[in-house]
């Protein structure tokens, strides 16, 4: 494993833990670019935002997209501190980004958070290497990493 892959994995599980102080779903994501620069973090905004797609991925995605061009994003990492969703899975693919590296499996937030309990969590059965191998450009992913760590930012959200 990876120690910049911790170090980075850990800033975003500390941003899903400052986006569930505001309120909103712990998820947190960053942007990493090829000489280890943070070039953008994003939280989920579902929330205070009033926005479904609001996600910490969905967030990133569209300020990288915002502020720079494919050739550079398709040499950046996205670190996220929970495996992307398939919109968000759609999301990276379509702004170019070649990497994915997360902590938390979809797996793992799923049999934490799928008893049906919770409206605000309906997550998808659907790992973001399976919305992938569908695409045309490949993205390259590594995970599940550190999910204990990872799985903190949810415990006694989701109830």
């Amino acid at each position: 494993m990876n120690n910049d892959h911790l170090m980075y994995l850990r800033t975003a599980i500390a941003v899903a833990h400052r986006a569930r102080t505001k309120g909103n779903h712990p998820f947190g994501a960053l942007l990493v670019d090829e000489d280890g620069r943070v070039l953008l973090e994003a939280e989920n905004t579902v929330n205070t935002e009033h926005d479904c797609t609001g996600h910490a991925e969905t967030n990133l995605v569209r300020l990288a997209s915002r502020q720079f061009d494919r050739t550079h994003l398709e040499r950046c990492t996205l670190y996220t501190s929970t495996e992307p969703c398939a919109m968000c899975s759609g999301a990276i693919h379509w702004s170019g980004i070649g990497r994915v590296v997360y902590a938390l499996s979809e797996e793992g937030l799923y049999a934490m958070t799928s008893d049906g309990t919770n409206p605000d969590n309906e997550t998808m059965s659907l790992p973001c290497r399976e919305v992938f191998a569908r695409c045309i450009r490949p993205v390259e992913v590594i995970g599940p990493l550190i999910e204990d760590e990872a799985r903190a930012a949810h415990e006694g959200f989701w109830l």
